[in-house]
């Protein structure tokens, strides 16, 4: 590659149009150094795993790499001297960007969709491109993109966007639905839950309990009760024509619910036509009155208690609402399920209304309600990066002696183990919360136990005790950022605490710090998806957050909102969790 005693040579010289002069002039040395230069850029750009693609000013290919046909489905000479809108009508790219590439030969980076003629197991695909202008004596000849195919992140995105929602719904479900053993206030909150969170219109049907014969008769109508019925505002008188909670509806054999009964599995149908709306529908009658509906999709899934079936919970789109999938089945089964349970429960325990409110209370996954001297407002935002659902938590226990805790955890790493972990944190900072220890006691009893437990994920946490008739704030942090204070008639800033290692480590050690608590200030803790940015110094970005201007006298929505606009959250490479407090001052 080089003389003895010499440097390192470039592979490719920087004096081209020297080594052309010098190779027209007939120096075969320099001849040699072209063909040479010109074999191993050509094994390079045919041997890209990108696609790249030259184009003439009219965006007509002169130029496509291997990987590139295979990407298109095409050869290579089915795409020469054509546009991509005429050979892949089905890809959406934004010409008039590339035009404009050509006009100031700035290079843009574009985002292509669409089908090709390859095969592909997405529905639709996804690349990345940048274009660059091709010059030869000021002369503009055309362009020149390079392309990766992004079509596998993108559906992983979009995957983990919606198993997300469906572990949020999950989780809100848990303290809404079945918060007391009565039967009818259970059904009633299962179909005003989902309501307009996943259906139009939702019912629930129970097979009657009033007879010695409980089994599903072989022949004829079924008879059910229907329980509870909710529907969005547009669907509603419509909806109550068709039978009102109280009602019973009888069922023909062979509808929706008669086969989700007898089979135990969920049903799934989009009406296409008249004849198989009269099938799954209680009775052929109806059919005109769900079309005047607009209803145009259904889901029923059944009611299993303690392996019997006790009923089924029917779900409905209308109008312009997309037809049920898959994904949405799981969700509703998984809610049936938690709703069987406590049907069933309620079925036994039909005296004992005190012990529902317990149980449910131990499942709540949402902050307590503060005392009263202290209002609070929260937000949570999963990452737009693709990752799977994060650790970050939040809580607001209200303890003895009028003190408010607030706490702000995140747990390592992504996924279910992160959630997983983030549960059992959350729930024993609740346990040890009501031993009314000072935020330091409570970190190191915190750590101790994870630690001992082997729970093999760390989280950072910061607890604030609020004391709102002392007028004191005491707070200590495992890892955790600062609290903001926001006070009337000067900028906010971070409360001072000593920074101790996250949880789980074994060597906690922590120490309390304390600062006024101001009547109508405002407390804000956060986690690190807040202000952490790709390339900026922590506090660069604690100090653009401390450079808002916040009135404390704003709603406590208003001022989560204007945080998060003003530091541009939407789009964030991790989650964002904020709990504001403010003290109500006395009157």
């Amino acid at each position: 590659m080089w003389a003895e005693g010499a440097g390192p040579r470039p592979l490719f010289g920087e004096d081209a149009d020297e080594v052309v002069a010098a190779a027209l002039a007939g120096d075969p040395s320099d001849v040699d150094r072209l063909v040479r230069e010109y074999r191993l850029l050509r094994q390079i750009v045919d041997g890209a795993r990108a696609g790249i693609a030259l184009l003439d000013t009219d965006l007509r290919y002169l130029y496509v790499s291997p990987h590139m046909a295979v990407m298109n489905g095409l050869p290579a000479e089915a795409l020469l001297g054509r546009t991509l809108n005429e050979v892949l009508p089905d890809v959406e790219r934004p010409d008039e960007v590339l035009h404009a590439v050509l006009r100031d030969g700035r290079p843009r980076e574009l985002v292509l969709e669409g089908r090709t003629l390859a095969d592909s197991p997405y529905e639709s695909r996804v690349w990345r491109g940048t274009y660059h202008r091709l010059e030869e004596d000021g002369r503009v000849l055309g362009l020149v993109g390079i392309g990766l195919e992004v079509s596998a992140p993108r559906e992983r995105q979009r995957e983990l966007s919606r198993t997300n929602r469906r572990l949020l719904l999950l989780d809100t479900a848990a303290v809404r639905v079945g918060t007391t053993l009565d039967v009818d206030t259970t059904c009633r909150e299962l179909t005003g839950f989902l309501v307009p969170e996943l259906a139009d219109a939702a019912s629930v049907e129970l097979i009657p309990r009033d007879g010695p014969d409980e089994r599903l008769p072989e022949g004829g109508s079924l008879r059910l009760r229907r329980v509870a019925v909710t529907s969005v505002r547009e669907l509603s008188a419509r909806v109550r024509a068709l039978g009102a909670a109280g009602e019973y509806v009888d069922y023909q054999p062979g509808s929706a619910v008669r086969q989700c009964l007898e089979s135990g599995e969920p049903w799934l149908g989009n009406f296409s036509s008249d004849e198989a709306f009269s099938r799954a529908a209680p009775s052929a009658d109806r059919v005109s009155a769900y079309r005047e509906a607009g209803i145009h999709s259904g889901v029923v899934v059944p009611l299993i208690a303690q392996d019997r079936p006790i009923g089924t919970l029917t779900l409905v789109r209308a109008g312009d609402s997309p037809a049920f999938g898959r994904e949405d089945v799981v969700v509703a089964r998984t809610l049936a399920e938690r709703a069987a349970t406590s049907l069933a429960k309620a079925e036994r325990f039909a005296r004992e209304q005190g012990m529902a409110l317990e149980l449910q209370q131990a499942l709540l996954s949402e902050p307590t309600f503060p005392h009263g001297d202290l209002e609070v407002a929260s937000r949570y935002l999963p990452s737009g990066t693709g990752v799977l659902v994060g650790g970050d938590w939040f809580d607001c226990l209200a303890l003895p002696g009028g003190r408010t805790l607030l706490v702000m955890g995140d747990v390592m790493g992504h996924g279910v183990e992160a959630a997983v972990a983030m549960s059992h944190y959350r729930s024993l900072v609740r346990g040890l919360a009501a031993s009314g220890h000072p935020p330091a006691d409570l970190l190191c009893e915190a750590d101790q136990v994870v630690f001992a437990g082997g729970l093999d994920r760390v989280a950072t946490c910061l607890l604030v005790l609020v004391d709102h008739a002392a007028g004191t704030c005491v707070h200590a942090s495992a890892g955790h950022l600062p609290a903001m204070v926001i006070g009337r008639g000067e900028g906010p800033f971070l409360a001072p605490v000593p920074v101790g290692p996250p949880l789980g480590t074994g060597y906690g050690r922590y120490e309390d710090a304390s600062f006024p608590l101001r009547p109508g200030c405002v407390l804000m803790l956060f986690t690190d998806g807040l202000v952490e940015r790709r390339g900026e110094d922590i506090d660069d970005s604690l100090r653009r957050l401390t450079g808002i201007p916040l009135p404390v006298d704003r709603a406590l929505d208003e001022v989560i909102d204007t945080v998060l606009a003003v530091l541009g959250v939407t789009d964030a490479e991790d989650d964002v969790t904020v709990l504001a407090a403010r003290s109500v001052e006395s009157r």
